[in-house]
């Protein structure tokens, strides 16, 4: 475990590194519990740096073997070690020497599953952000590209496969039963890009052939037996690598390119060059173990880790404060790929919900920062939705103020100009004012500023001058050591709506830049004005999601009714429904409070039905359409005094109400959709899936028995709608013998996989009510559980305290202790997972104050101990601060 320095890294600190390695070696004798590693290091001193200058390497509870210089043992007074660093007070005066470093690392005890450990038998490493030093002494940072060769020795029985990155440059038997390769990668990489995998695993092959007409072997490597559901996320990659040659120009450039799947990773996927390492949870999927969530996901993150090959990985960040550099960029073509792949607005409805269920909480709370922190104190808690999430979201508005065209010219110009480089977001953002001679000195503040912003909008027409005002005033809240903010360019999509459904075209504006249907707002207030606007329009607002912000709108529900009906724009559609569903629940909420029985406009619950049955719409977006606003969802709306209990009851009250009112057409739609057939995952399917598995869920509302959830779950013919079928008997008749017998049958068909069992529990993580607590205690000792596995631990300690309102939040703080409890269990095996968990407490201070002081407790009581992690300590104490 890392000790806690309570050191503060900032960006202002930067210097380059005195010394640079330009070659690194690596020589691996694998064995369990003690494997030799040997590294030789070029190392060359940087210009301008004085001879002799110290040189001082990074550690992590390392066990050193001996070091040379030149092929000289050093005597121990010529260096100094600790499990931290390796520092040669006095190196050679010349400007070239080599380092030999021996060091023993034991890969069996390594539950940090960061550096090389090893997860059922497989030899693997995870090293970014800071994993390598793990493995040797090395000048661990994203700017120290060195070229490496790696040569892997093994038991040929025990370890048959041996990957590494790049192309495979010799092979070979040694005595006794062992057995090496040799692998070089000839592309400069940093030290965090490094990937090792060695163990008996069967594989995937196929292949690629480029645009130029290169042959690519293609291999995904995954547990023997599981081959078989390695095949759409090899069907993913070949589409992707296609996908980047077509759209940004961008073409594979190794011989090989290996993907191996694990059960224990921290991480969904990692990008090494060349070789990705995957969590299998991403890798493996057919239709009998995988829903078409799974599938999609596994769709989205082969692409992710494998466009990375250019945007991360051929240029680097020059830092971890440039992480969004790579990873919101990354986001951001996934998220095409994916848009192109399926539906473009369904695609883009999700990734909305996605940025409103974790980006905005962490922008309203006491981990906020900027999608380019200026501090850390722990690199590992930056991996977060702000910076992968809202980073994806500023790229996305760089398009929609540049245009397409303009963002092509400067994604190549960005490419030509840092291949082989360790680049800075300045960088990134001159590539494209200078291939469009746009001003981004403004804009750039997206990336230095922390916060949601708010734009507070009223309108009015005056039809006697046939002219449509929009008033427009900007602001952002304070966030931690931020509370004075500067103004932000927003582009701000719009549409005025006409009383026939279509949009009303201006003779001319006034007031503001507006381009292509995006107002330009740059300064506080702004009033733009629209002429030659006869009869008043219904305004929409933040079309395609334009911008990441949130909107405060003199805005009649008929008017938002209006626009869910009619509007154009898909994406505003869906947020005029959320605005209204949101609106409805939080006035139910308040119902409940003061002991009311919540009412909801029925001119809303009437809209539903009839977009249900709009066959004009694809049944992915009706899906989306129906589903409320989550719990987590509202609390965050209302702000504070929060009461989940009462959330609850609001929301069960308009499910309740919709479903009343729209049983019979819900029932014929439901009846209409065929469950079974030849199951395939493409978005059409996936979408008629979704859409009758929301329907399901309505009809089981306040209905009397469970045999409809329970006659689906019997005859499902995929994992898609039997799990949905589990999620609503175990939701809406929990403790019934239907529900019980399902999750008996599900537990003994699947009780041998892992990953479908993940759904098992995640499913009765999620049973809302006062005895979640108990149920998640219980299944702890569940003989599939395992406190080391992070998907175990996901799935029903994070999903627990992520997605189940009334059971965390339970009032007599329950949920609170035994989640301190679990988080400083886990921290002892894996700090990182623990950190990660802790950030469910972020939003603590919006609760109502019973609950409020019962979270500050558990709070405290993680802070407690002395010897507590550097990743939990950082999130613990931001979160109290």
């Amino acid at each position: 475990m890392r000790k806690d320095t309570g050191q503060v890294f900032r960006i202002e600190d930067y210097r380059p590194s005195d010394y640079l390695i330009p070659r690194t070696s690596l020589a691996f004798a694998l064995s369990p519990e003690a494997t030799v590693v040997t590294a030789v290091l070029d190392i060359e001193r940087r210009q301008g740096i004085a001879p002799g200058t110290p040189l001082v390497l990074d550690g992590d509870e390392l066990t050193l073997v001996s070091v040379a210089i030149d092929g000289k043992p050093l005597a121990d007074d010529a260096f100094s070690s600790d499990p931290q660093h390796l520092t040669i007070a006095n190196p050679p005066h010349d400007e070239a020497f080599q380092l030999t470093i021996v060091t023993r690392i034991d890969p069996s005890r390594n539950g940090t599953l960061m550096g090389l450990f090893r997860t059922n038998g497989v030899y693997c490493t995870q090293c970014e952000p800071e994993g390598f030093r793990r493995i040797t002494y090395f000048t661990d940072r994203p700017d120290m590209l060195s070229v490496y060769t790696v040569r892997i020795e093994a038991e040929r029985a025990q370890a048959p496969l041996l990957l590494s990155n790049g192309n495979l440059v010799e092979q070979g038997d040694l005595a006794g039963g062992r057995h090496f390769v040799v692998w070089h990668d000839p592309f400069p990489k940093p030290s965090y890009l490094f990937a090792l995998v060695a163990g008996d695993l069967a594989g995937l092959h196929d292949e690629f052939t480029t645009a130029s007409g290169r042959k690519v072997a293609l291999g995904i490597y995954v547990e023997h037996g599981k081959q078989d559901r390695a095949a759409y996320a090899m069907d993913a990659l070949k589409r992707s690598m296609s996908w980047d040659e077509e759209v940004f120009g961008l073409e594979y450039d190794l011989d090989v390119f290996n993907i191996v799947a694990v059960s224990d990773f921290n991480m969904g996927a990692m990008e090494n060059k060349g070789l990705n390492i995957f969590n299998d949870k991403y890798v493996l999927a057919d239709e009998a173990t995988a829903t078409d969530a799974d599938f999609a996901n596994i769709e989205a993150i082969i692409a992710h880790e494998y466009f990375h090959n250019w945007t991360g990985n051929r240029i680097t960040c020059r830092d971890w404060f440039q992480l969004c550099l790579k990873e919101g960029l990354t986001v951001f073509r996934d998220h095409e790929f994916s848009a192109d792949q399926r539906s473009r607005a369904v695609k883009r409805i999700a990734e909305v919900r996605t940025l409103r269920a974790h980006q905005f909480p962490e922008d309203q709370g006491p981990l906020a920062h900027p999608v380019r922190p200026r501090r850390y104190r722990e690199i590992n808690n930056f991996y977060t939705a702000t910076v992968y999430e809202k980073g994806s979201e500023v790229v996305r508005m760089i398009r929609t103020i540049l245009g397409p065209d303009d963002f092509r010219k400067g994604m190549k110009l960005y490419i030509e100009r840092h291949d082989g480089d360790a680049a800075t977001i300045e960088d990134f953002l001159a590539a494209f004012e200078d291939a469009s001679d746009h001003d981004l000195s403004q804009f750039a503040l997206w990336y230095h500023q922390a916060g949601t912003p708010n734009l507070t909008i009223s309108t009015a027409h005056d039809a006697e001058h046939q002219e449509f005002r929009i008033e427009i005033e900007q602001s952002v809240p304070p966030t931690p050591s931020e509370s004075r903010k500067r103004l932000m360019h927003i582009p701000l999509a719009f549409g005025l709506v006409g009383e026939d459904g279509s949009d009303i075209t201006p003779t001319s504006v006034e007031g503001a830049t507006v381009e292509n249907g995006v107002i330009h707002v740059r300064k506080r207030r702004q009033i733009v004005r629209f002429q030659g606007v006869r009869e008043r329009p219904v305004v929409s607002l933040n079309r395609g999601f334009s911008a990441p912000i949130t909107l405060s709108v003199e805005q009649r529900a008929d008017d938002l009714l209006f626009l869910a009906r009619h509007d154009s724009d898909l994406v505003s559609r869906w947020q005029s429904l959320y605005t209204l569903f949101t609106d409805a629940l939080i006035h139910g909420f308040r119902s409940v409070r003061g002991q009311k029985a919540p009412e909801f406009p029925t001119g809303l619950i009437a809209a539903i039905g009839d977009i249900a049955s709009d066959e004009s719409l694809e049944p992915a977006f009706r899906a989306l359409a129906l589903t409320l606003p989550g719990e987590a969802d509202v609390a965050r709306d209302i702000g504070t005094n929060i009461d989940p209990d009462a959330i609850r009851v609001s929301r069960d009250a308009l499910a309740s109400a919709i479903a009343k009112a729209n049983g019979e057409r819900f029932q014929a739609l439901y009846d209409g959709f065929d469950g079974g057939g030849t199951f395939s995952p493409d978005a059409d399917s996936a979408g008629k899936r979704a859409l009758r598995n929301v329907l399901l869920d309505y009809l089981a509302v306040g209905a009397e028995d469970p045999s409809l959830a329970a006659r689906q779950f019997d005859q499902a013919t995929n994992m898609t709608d039997k799990a949905a079928a589990m999620t609503v008997l175990a939701h809406r008749f929990p403790g019934h013998a239907r529900t019980t017998d399902a999750l008996a049958a599900f537990e003994t068909q699947y009780g041998h996989d892992p990953l479908v069992m993940d759904k098992w529990y995640q499913t009765q993580a999620t049973i809302p009510g006062a005895d979640a607590v108990d149920r998640v205690k219980a299944l702890m000792t569940h003989q599939g559980f395992s406190l080391s596995n992070p998907n175990r631990v996901r799935a029903l300690i994070g999903t627990f305290s992520t997605l189940n309102q009334t059971g965390f939040h339970r009032a007599d703080g329950a949920g609170y202790t035994f989640f301190a409890e679990t988080v400083l269990e886990i921290e002892k095996r894996n700090p990182q997972l623990a950190a990660r968990l802790a950030t469910a407490m972020r939003s603590w201070r919006s609760l109502e104050p019973t609950r409020q002081a019962a979270a500050r407790e558990a709070l405290l009581t993680i802070a407690a101990p002395d010897d507590l992690s550097s990743d939990l300590r950082d999130i613990i104490e931001r979160t109290l601060a």
